[in-house]
């Protein structure tokens, strides 16, 4: 079953419309995206973090605050799709703002004070494995153009197809850009998702399993100049994903109806 008939089988079954699985994707999403990046919670311990407030025992704080500050952001794009929020540079500062916003450093540059709780773009220069980021100074002006190729494509009566892979390429473009100090990658999965909650589609997940994939996918695009190796990389984590939810979903139904058919 390809990627289109995938959406549309989830689709068909209102699984987006079921309050428990809406949740619980949610809470994966938040898991895996912190996960990436170094939390050392469990899916079990990030749920009961969101949705009961209570704090693993024996893990960093940090690693808790990396979560909520997740859901938080996460839950800001849900509710700014609903109102088809315009994506502005400005509005991918704010959720890089809500990514870190308990967890983010004062770095001190030549140029001054930089809070980067604050959404602030980076004033250095960064290198993340074996992967360069363009220039400070150029930061401004390349998320200012991401932002208006976003936008124009937006506008664009685009095939279902085409929808996603826009929502896969701001993902790639912008943690390309890597414009933060901190939360790169978890704003730029949080801007993909909200692309995907503009068009009403199942939020993608990356991962934690596949993180050498993805990173392999990132930088082979990049050196490259191809996206479509992590196009690829994307599809096949999209796919699996939709797979196991309508899995779960159609395994849920029928344990109901044999549990309905069994009273009568």
């Amino acid at each position: 079953m390809d990627l289109t008939e995938l959406i549309n089988k989830y689709n068909s079954l209102g699984i987006n419309l079921i309050i428990d699985f809406d949740k619980f994707n949610h809470i994966s999403l938040v898991h895996h995206s912190t996960k990436l990046e170094g939390s050392t919670l469990t899916e079990s311990e990030t749920q009961v973090l969101i949705l009961n407030g209570l704090t693993p025992k024996g893990k960093p704080l940090h690693d808790s605050l990396m979560v909520t500050d997740h859901a938080a952001a996460l839950a800001f794009i849900i509710n700014s799709a609903k109102e088809k929020k315009t994506i502005t540079v400005e509005f991918i500062q704010q959720i890089n703002a809500l990514v870190v916003k308990n967890t983010a450093k004062i770095y001190h540059t030549v140029l001054g004070n930089i809070d980067a709780s604050t959404g602030a773009f980076r004033k250095g220069n960064v290198v993340a494995g074996v992967s360069y980021f363009p220039n400070y100074n150029k930061v401004e002006k390349l998320v200012l153009e991401l932002v208006n190729n976003i936008n124009e494509t937006l506008d664009k009566d685009l095939s279902l197809i085409e929808k996603i892979n826009l929502s896969f390429a701001a993902h790639f473009n912008l943690v390309s850009i890597h414009p933060f100090y901190d939360g790169n990658g978890r704003t730029s999965r949080l801007l993909m998702n909200y692309i995907q909650a503009i068009f009403q589609l199942p939020l993608a997940i990356v991962h934690n399993e596949s993180k050498v994939e993805y990173i392999n996918a990132l930088v082979e695009s990049r050196e490259s100049n191809n996206i479509d190796f992590f196009y690829r990389f994307m599809t096949q984590e999209y796919s699996q994903l939709l797979t196991s939810e309508i899995t779960k979903f159609e395994a849920l139904n029928n344990k109901s109806t044999t549990k309905f058919n069994l009273l009568f």
